[in-house]
């Protein structure tokens, strides 16, 4: 339900409220009504009604157990008690006070009790086709008895049959066909509709007496007429002879089934009335009732707690099981052909039904709703419809069900109603007495015809007036004849207006009644509902900002809160800096945010200022001079450097940390020969002192160890000179290799036939035992000769040539020029490696600053009680245009106004000091008059409001309070 669903039923009384839902409550204070709000106001939420009212009438349900016998604990053959004093089902009554949208809820206990009795009716099919399966059943009687044994020692058992409506066209009318309707030499007997042979009987030999003297009969169509015999064995319990038992019937056929309306076929038009009408064991109004329809019987079987178990044959199997489906705790078996399984069959399917348990309730009155919650086996939780029941369950098991019982309204008389709920196929049940809340207990203390009511006019309840037929108004002040006055009108005008109400409103009895909106939360109010809580101001899409509260148009605003919609808060918490100043003392803390004063200053606490330098910055000189006797102000130190006081320690870690000192920022500055030093500047704000801790020993760079770098640089020179000589060693080896492999290839292709060359030295066969020679000196020189025997003279002869050759040393030039240049890149190199390793050093060194100062926790905000002045400097151009071009302004002008700066001639814009060369360049291109650009560089510091000049040329580098000026001609 809705919250707001109780202001919009627009109760007149507290029953009425009440009735709306469970959260709906009524204010019975008399004064408990603003001016112009109906008496429908008195219900609400009870969370919003709590805030305004202190008596509410709110009744509550309750629910009571009359009846809880325990479930019975019973083992087979060992209790002898009757059925009627076996309970498997508890509670057995109760009673719930009911009031509308509150559900009421109980958990009932099932448990399924072992040797519980057991009723089992037998009806039979005896139409022709059913010859065979006769013969097996005749002693169904003391088999069945004997198996059912297992089960239960308490078993009764009973025989009906049935065969068809005894009218055309279901069966021949002839005479003949009466007597015996099978053909030929078949003795049958005659047409019935439906017998009980045999009354529920612990006997099994009298039921195999009887069935065995039964006979088979016939009729003409397919269908048999087997429903009307289930409504007769569910109606004729004393006919039957059903106990308050577990009841089950089993239907036995080969065929199908005529339900409602085929009796038209035989002419019958009256719908089966679900009465008994058995005389003599015969059903006698078969000729005069139509069959019953399946919700019908449905209902009577389910009434009287019948279980039924269809054995149909294979053929009609689907058939029986659609039907199954209808009706709740029934069972469907296959019958074989001549029905010698059916005690397997019934055994089965009585296990199948007993093994599951399903409530259901009895019809419930108007308005009232049910819930099942079940807790099976397992832990199984089912809901829904599926709530209603629980499968698998063995004898002894307990399963629980949640069970909640809710009335939406109350019944038109309010009287009380019965309801009751059993599990399906069990004769107990449970019965739930049902009362309702209609009414506030403060109905009963009305006062009728109270004077309170306009002298009478209505009974005075619940703090308000429920007014008598006739009479309308909050206080019953008027009768419906006068609604429509206009003198009441009047009174409804404001300030003699023309609106009636502020349009917003009914004149009811010369008195507004304010109109509800469709937001329930949304309330007009007021003498003339000229007031709201909807049309105040809005923040952040919220009426008052979320913050406050709308009446009458304006916001309330909560504490701390203040504004038209409540969204300037008081807090100053979000204003506070790090040094614990509203505004780091620059601005004042308006709807939680800082409005800077200083406009140089911005942030959420005015602590930026993007154009004053940084503290440390700022300090940095006198600092240095105090502590050092360096730095640009050594000169000047006592007279601009003390207005500070200085405390000097040996060790970083003994400087002030955060916390210690307000506004304290941390440090850490280089100086000209690149060491740093580190201070911290504080200011105490009570004294309005400025101090300053300073490490007196400076950290300077310690450069590379030049010992090992001139010993790797001397190592890799020897190193390469060897590599070199080996290369060069190599090469000779090589060289050689390759002229004596040129030799010997040579020799293998050499004919000489001189002697001043190797050419012409002899050749094989020119002359007979020929060797050819090659030999090397002691100057490695080679030589070439022959030697040749003449064996017929007996003479040696040698031909040699005269020339020597001798190796062509390497180039000696490449080699020097590589070693030479090998030499240069090493140089280079380890010169890179030097470098590279200071930068390396250098942030190292940094990063270690930047890791303490992190774990220093230091502050490095602005100091709070620092400001710099602020010097407004003009754009140069026109003096730079006249003291280089002689354009603008005259000479007297530019003698006077453009003298502060010094100027310096460069002949190129290339030649003009780049960026990187000063923190404080500014480059400027300017147009001039005849829109030719001119380029000059602007350097300078300011302090205070005076400019002080230095030259331009100065060897030291740009100075920190200069103006410098290049100009490109």
């Amino acid at each position: 339900m809705n919250g707001n669903d109780c202001i919009k039923a627009n109760a007149k009384s507290c029953g009425e409220c009440i009735q709306v839902g469970a959260n709906c409550g009524w204010c019975t204070e008399p004064d408990f009504l603003k001016q112009g709000e109906p008496t429908s106001a008195r219900c609400d939420v009870l969370e919003s009604l709590k805030k305004r009212c202190t008596e509410i009438e709110n009744p509550r349900g309750d629910k009571t157990v009359l009846l809880n016998k325990a479930v019975t604990n019973r083992s087979h053959g060992t209790d002898e008690r009757k059925p009627e004093d076996i309970t498997q089902i508890q509670p057995q009554k109760m009673a719930l006070t009911l009031r509308s949208g509150e559900p009421q809820t109980f958990e009932l206990k099932f448990k399924r009790a072992e040797d519980y009795p057991i009723d089992l009716y037998y009806l039979m099919d005896l139409s022709f086709s059913m010859k065979d399966d006769l013969e097996n059943v005749k002693n169904l009687g003391t088999n069945l008895m004997r198996e059912m044994q297992d089960i239960t020692s308490d078993f009764r058992i009973g025989f009906g049959s049935f065969v068809e409506k005894t009218v055309m066209p279901y069966i021949s009318t002839t005479p003949a066909k009466l007597l015996n309707p099978c053909t030929g030499d078949q003795n049958c007997t005659s047409p019935f509709s439906y017998k009980n042979v045999l009354k529920l009987t612990n006997n099994g030999n009298q039921f195999n007496t009887l069935v065995g003297q039964q006979q088979i009969s016939g009729n003409l169509d397919s269908p048999e007429g087997g429903f009307d015999a289930i409504m007769q064995v569910a109606v004729c319990g004393e006919h039957i002879g059903w106990r308050n038992v577990t009841r089950l019937l089993v239907f036995s056929t080969d065929a199908g089934f005529h339900f409602a309306g085929d009796g038209k076929l035989g002419g019958i038009v009256l719908p089966n009335d679900g009465k008994c009408h058995l005389e003599n064991g015969m059903y006698t109004m078969s000729h005069y009732y139509d069959y019953p329809s399946i919700a019908h019987l449905v209902q009577k079987l389910s009434d009287n707690n019948i279980q039924t178990i269809f054995a149909v044959t294979e053929e009609f199997q689907p058939v029986y099981k659609e039907l199954k489906n209808l009706i709740p705790k029934s069972a469907v078996g296959t019958l074989s052909s001549n029905s010698s399984n059916v005690i397997k069959l019934i055994i089965d399917a009585y296990n199948s039904l007993s093994s599951e348990v399903i409530l259901e309730n009895s019809k419930l009155p108007e308005g009232v709703t049910i819930n099942y919650v079940s807790h099976c086996k397992n832990g199984l939780v089912n809901t829904g419809e599926n709530g209603r029941k629980c499968s698998n369950i063995s004898i002894g098991d307990e399963v629980m069900f949640n069970i909640s019982i809710t009335a939406h309204k109350c019944p038109k008389k309010g009287q009380d109603e019965t309801i009751k709920i059993k599990p399906l196929g069990f004769t107990e049940e449970v019965e739930i007495k049902l009362k309702f809340i209609c009414e506030c207990e403060c109905h009963d203390k009305g006062i009728p015809n109270s004077p309170k009511c306009n002298d009478g006019n209505g009974t005075f309840e619940c703090g308000a007036c429920r007014c008598n037929e006739g009479r309308i108004g909050r206080l019953c002040e008027c009768s419906t004849e006068e609604v429509n006055s206009d003198d009441l009108d009047a009174n409804c005008r404001r300030d003699n207006g023309t609106d009636i109400c502020s349009t917003n409103g009914d004149c009811i009895c010369g008195e507004c009644v304010c109109k509800k909106r469709d937001n329930p939360n949304e309330i007009y109010s007021g003498k003339y509902c000229e007031c709201d809580n909807f049309n105040c101001d809005r923040s952040n899409n919220m009426i008052c900002g979320g913050n406050g509260e709308c009446v009458c148009r304006v916001c309330k605003c909560s504490p701390n809160y203040t504004g038209s919609a409540c969204d300037c808060s008081l807090n100053t918490s979000t204003c506070l800096a790090k040094n614990g100043q509203i505004c780091n003392g620059r601005g004042n803390c308006e709807c939680g945010t800082c409005k800077c004063t200083d406009p140089k200053f911005q942030g959420p606490t005015c602590e930026i200022c993007p154009t004053c330098p940084g503290v440390c910055a700022e300090h940095k000189e006198c600092v240095q001079c105090r502590t050092f006797g360096t730095g640009e102000k050594k000169d000047t130190c006592e007279a601009d450097c003390s207005y500070f006081n200085l405390t000097k320690v040996n060790d970083r870690d003994k400087l002030p940390q955060p916390g210690q000192a307000t506004a304290l920022t941390h440090c850490k500055e280089r100086d000209a020969s690149d060491c740093w030093f580190y201070f911290t500047y504080g200011v105490n704000n009570t004294e309005n002192d400025i101090h300053v801790h300073v490490v007196d020993v400076l950290e300077c760079p310690t450069g590379p160890d030049i010992i090992p770098i001139v010993a790797g640089v001397v190592a890799g020179i020897v190193l390469i000179g060897l590599a070199l000589l080996l290369i060069w060693k190599l090469l000779m080896i090589i060289h050689d290799r390759r002229e004596f492999a040129k030799f010997e290839k040579e020799k293998m292709n050499a004919k000489w036939d001189t002697v001043n060359d190797r050419d012409k030295l002899p050749q094989p066969g020119q002359a007979t035992a020929l060797t050819h020679c090659k030999e090397r000196d002691a100057s490695d020189c080679w030589f070439y000769f022959t030697y040749g025997v003449n064996n017929t003279e007996n003479d040696i002869h040698v031909h040699v040539v005269d020339v020597l050759e001798c190796p062509t040393g390497p180039d000696i030039i490449p080699i020097v020029a590589g070693v030479v240049a090998g030499i240069v890149l090493i140089g280079l190199a380890l010169l890179l490696i030097w470098k590279l390793l200071m930068i390396i050093h250098d942030r190292r060194e940094f990063a270690k600053f930047e890791k303490e100062k992190m774990n220093a926790k230091w502050d490095t905000g602005e100091n709070p009680i620092y400001k710099s002045a602020v010097t407004t400097v003009i754009n140069p151009k026109a003096c730079v245009l006249c003291r280089v071009f002689n354009k603008g302004k005259t000479n007297e002008e530019c003698d006077s106004d453009c003298i502060y700066f010094n100027l310096t001639l460069v002949e190129d814009r290339r030649e003009l000091p780049q960026a990187g060369q000063s923190d404080s360049a500014h480059t400027c291109k300017e147009k001039d008059q005849d829109e030719c650009w001119v380029h000059f560089v602007c350097d300078g510091h300011y302090r205070g409001n005076q400019v002080q000049v230095h030259a331009a040329r100065k060897a030291s580098g740009n100075p920190n309070n200069a103006y410098l000026f290049h100009a490109l001609l």
